[in-house]
Parts: C-alpha cells; sequence; structure tokens
C-alpha cells in the first residue's frame, strides 16, 4: 500500500493549481462506493461507511504541497436534487458507478446527465469510476460506458476505470486521468 501512496502522491500534484486545491465533485448513486473511495484515497484504509445524509468533504494533501478537495455528496434519490448547489467552481466530476448493480445503470446514465447538461458543468472533465470490479456479474470498463451512453458526450472529455474501492485497485489510475484531465481543463 506504501507504493500505493507513492504513486497517488505523484498523480495529485497535478491537482495543484497555482497553490489552491483543485475543486473535485464525487457523485453517483448511494451504495456506489463514494465515501469508501474517499477515505481509501484521505486515509489509505478502509472505513465502515453508512450512507451519507448531507456530504463528506476532505482535503488531500498525501505529501507537502499536493493537494485537492473532493466533495462526497449523498447519492439518495431524495439527496439528488441538491447536487446542483456543488457544481460552481468544479474543476473535474469523478462519477462513481456499482458496476455490478446492472438494473440501475439507466438511473445512473439519467443523473449523469442531468450533472453534465448543467450550465455549470459546462466543458467539466469526467472520470467515471467503475467500481466494485470484484464482484460477481460486474460489468467490464467499456459495457459500464455502453450503459451509461457516454459515447453520446462530445463536448467535454471522460473516461471510464474500473477500480474496487476495498483493494484500491483502479483508484491511482483514475485519479491520474483526472489529474491529467482536470490539467487540461484548466489550460483553456
Amino acid at each position: 500500500m506504501g507504493l500505493l501512496l507513492a504513486k497517488l502522491a505523484q498523480v495529485l500534484e497535478s491537482f495543484q493549481m497555482g497553490g489552491q486545491p483543485a475543486r473535485v465533485l464525487m457523485l453517483g448513486l448511494d451504495a456506489a462506493g463514494k465515501t469508501t473511495i474517499l477515505y481509501k484515497v484521505k486515509l489509505n484504509e478502509n472505513v465502515c461507511t453508512i450512507p451519507t445524509i448531507g456530504f463528506n468533504v476532505e482535503t488531500v494533501t498525501p505529501v507537502k504541497g499536493v493537494s485537492f478537495t473532493v466533495w462526497d455528496v449523498g447519492g439518495q434519490e431524495k439527496i439528488r436534487a441538491l447536487w446542483r448547489h456543488y457544481y460552481t467552481n468544479t474543476q473535474g466530476l469523478l462519477f462513481i458507478v456499482d458496476s455490478s448493480d446492472v438494473a440501475r445503470m439507466a438511473e445512473a446514465s439519467k443523473e449523469l446527465f442531468d450533472i453534465i447538461e448543467s450550465p455549470e458543468m459546462a466543458r467539466v472533465p469526467v472520470v467515471v469510476v467503475a467500481n466494485k470490479q470484484d464482484m460477481p456479474g460486474a460489468l467490464a470498463t467499456t459495457e459500464v460506458a455502453d450503459r451509461l451512453k457516454l459515447k453520446n458526450v462530445r463536448d467535454r472529455k471522460w473516461y471510464v476505470q474500473g477500480a474496487c474501492a476495498i483493494n484500491g485497485e483502479g483508484i491511482y489510475e483514475a485519479m491520474q486521468e483526472l489529474a491529467k484531465l482536470v490539467k487540461e481543463f484548466n489550460a483553456h
């Protein structure tokens, strides 16, 4: 796990924008694994989570001079209407899906499009984390992209990364891709 932290530290240097942490919004349906991912990155350990009512916000600074702020907002249906209040000044979107929850992919797609079609989220890059790849029946990343209808997204850069929040697999790669996309977004 020390290697994971070292790699994350390397990647997260890209999130430091002019001395300010980059603002990253983490959204997705309830039980997708958002909070588990947040605290895996923050603490490099698995924490026992309960459904998020409201939000968690963490500035993650794995090494001196490297930081980004992650807003992890609850995904229950009643809370989703509040997501729009977090859009302002967002530089990157981590959209977390449970890749083994095939029945809710259409719902996840609808919510993702509601987010990215908001004027405050114009051009904001998206990294979809296809979490729970270790679960039986988990969809491959290409199938997640198809079911989320990502091929229809042409006004911004997007990427899908398979992951398992419990053991950390794929989280580094998702952060690396988001760092690259946020850097490009801020350059324009």
